[in-house]
């Protein structure tokens, strides 16, 4: 197990270089760092003095130059002034030579800063994804829960009304949008129209302190359309174990239907939703966009939108990281959970 740990770790970081080298490649197109140097500069800048900014900083590199310079295993560039004055990305410019540093990357902990928020990409990063965390939280104890009872009660007997009415259940969740979702409990539930005040429209007080009022309609937005694709997973494995020998072995040796599910079908028909259930973690991380700005939630989802709205290429390289990160964690997370929950397989 710790040889097949390993081995993943190194695909991992392998496959986290290469995916975040194509996101700053894009991210550092020459007509998204001119669209910087404008914002920053003026707007009315003359190619000339484009070509300047970006020169004087160095965003016109080549690009494996720049893409090691931001991991930290590059020197960081400095400029001089013509009045001698020194500045560099390491270091400000009354900065005393001998205090500056020369790598000041992702490795030595520099995120670099936003130029949206103004602020350090880091904390900003940080601080948003605490926040999608406890929605993420909330969402996976409501959702997880519910989709798996819901799977297991309709693959227990298959073809029944009980299974026909939770897997049209499970296919409509699954089939309406967040954004779809997500504006019929605005209206009927926190508006007057219906008469129905009973929780908020809006999120954005939540982020300080979580109520029954401010947080239910989103958790519940994003809760409902996971959940359906879990509880047809569960219901499809629940269904399939079911019906092999050991568990028709079992009825005819008069054992309850209560003790076959829960003694003999409920483990092995886990295998296949617990995976799913790790996958809907990089989602629930990205997806929430829609909803995090439906709600006026300001989260990580909401930091993505306004770094792709504003260009920061800072952020927008920090949230991508850790995207990856997440994704790459739970993809491993879930292997390792699937040997430790199938017997079946072992790794020599």
């Amino acid at each position: 197990m710790g040889l097949f740990i390993l081995r993943r770790l190194g695909v991992m970081i392998v496959t986290a270089l290469c995916l975040t080298f194509i996101v700053f490649f894009l991210t550092n197109l020459y007509p998204n760092l001119e669209k910087l140097a404008k914002s920053q500069g003026n707007v009315r800048m003359s190619d000339e003095a484009v070509e300047s900014f970006l020169d004087k900083r160095g965003y016109l590199d080549p690009m494996p130059v720049k893409f090691g310079r931001w991991l930290g295993v590059v020197p960081g560039w400095v400029t001089e002034a013509p009045d001698g004055t020194v500045t560099g990305r390491c270091f400000a410019k009354d900065t005393p030579p001998e205090q500056r540093p020369a790598f000041c990357g992702v490795l030595q902990g520099n995120w670099g800063q936003s130029t949206v928020f103004k602020d350090d990409v880091g904390s900003i990063v940080l601080e948003r994804l605490g926040k999608t965390g406890k929605l993420m939280g909330f969402v996976l104890l409501v959702m997880v829960p519910a989709s798996l009872i819901v799977g297991v009660l309709a693959g227990m007997r298959e073809g029944s009304a009980l299974d026909r009415s939770l897997s049209t259940f499970s296919i409509a969740t699954t089939a309406t949008p967040e954004y779809v979702s997500g504006v019929i409990f605005i209206a009927v539930f926190s508006s007057s129209a219906f008469g129905l005040k009973w929780f908020k429209g809006s999120a954005r007080s939540a982020m300080e302190d979580i109520t029954f009022e401010n947080f239910t309609l989103p958790v519940l937005t994003i809760a409902l359309y996971g959940m359906g694709y879990i509880a047809r997973m569960t219901r499809a494995s629940m269904t399939e174990v079911m019906t092999t020998q050991y568990i028709r072995t079992a009825r005819l040796k008069g054992v309850s239907f209560g003790n076959i599910v829960l003694k003999h079908a409920l483990r092995n028909a886990l295998i296949a939703p617990f995976t799913v259930i790790m996958l809907q973690i990089p989602w629930l991380l990205n997806g929430v966009v829609i909803v995090e700005t439906l709600f006026n939630y300001r989260g990580f989802g909401w930091v993505l939108v306004q770094a792709a709205g504003g260009n920061d290429i800072e952020l927008l390289l920090a949230v991508s990281v850790v995207s990856v990160i997440v994704v790459l964690l739970t993809q491993l997370i879930s292997d390792i959970g699937y040997v430790i929950l199938n017997p079946r397989i072992r790794i020599s």
